[in-house]
């Protein structure tokens, strides 16, 4: 059985992935939501990726999952050590030392989340209801944590720290409906960044909280 390493995006909480866990306990794998210290101005992705290695010590069939700006974090990881395979969720597909501030006008991010709101017809100006909990269901944001945390800017200003992409075998996962990250913005990064192809799923940014059945299954492909 594989041990999945599960890395949150921006706000470095567990419980984004949490409902992952016990369906991958469930069919007897290893499952570990990793918890990011965000709004530590002092830790930063070298800091992340020192705790990812930590939390992967000792696992040899391991997968590494990452939501959105945990990317950052799941690319050096698998520089670093052994993964069987990385899968990205509605990520942040980062360069060899691109910062996390500088991808949003590299990718040109901005211009597709409002392109696609204008489309949609909901507000081009990022809200959280609007574009991050639009489909996730009520009685799990009535489990949320009631502090939410921000992440601090070293994350955003940190080079990410690798040198060439890792030789690993690597899915590209997008919620089709993303308002956040748009499926089309989405399939071009994926493209233009590693020649790689997306797999659409059900689902908006946090799919692992609206659609945990779909991502779980697309977590284990592959093994």
């Amino acid at each position: 059985m594989s041990a999945f390493l599960l890395i949150p995006g921006a706000g470095g909480m567990a419980w984004y992935w949490h409902l992952i866990p016990p369906r991958l306990e469930d069919l007897g794998h290893e499952a570990i939501a990793l918890e990011l210290p965000a709004d530590d101005p002092g830790a930063g992705l070298s800091a992340y990726v020192d705790l990812a290695a930590g939390a992967a010590a000792g696992r040899e069939d391991l997968v590494v999952a990452a939501l959105s700006l945990g990317a950052f974090t799941a690319v050096p990881l698998c520089e670093r050590i052994h993964s069987r395979r990385l899968v990205l969720l509605n990520a942040m597909v980062p360069l060899p030392r691109e910062t996390a501030g500088d991808w949003w006008e590299n990718t040109g991010a901005p211009e597709a989340l409002r392109a696609a709101a204008r489309a949609g017809g909901y507000a081009e100006e990022f809200d959280l209801d609007t574009h991050f909990l639009h489909d996730v269901p009520p009685q799990v944001l009535a489990r949320a944590p009631r502090e939410q945390r921000d992440e601090a800017a070293i994350a955003f200003e940190e080079p990410c720290p690798f040198r060439r992409w890792p030789d690993v075998p690597t899915a590209v996962l997008a919620g089709r409906d993303d308002r956040f990250f748009p499926l089309d913005f989405q399939r071009r990064v994926a493209r233009e960044r590693l020649g790689a192809d997306v797999q659409a799923l059900p689902g908006g940014h946090l799919a692992a909280l609206s659609q945990p059945d779909a991502v779980t299954s697309a977590l284990l492909e592959g093994l």
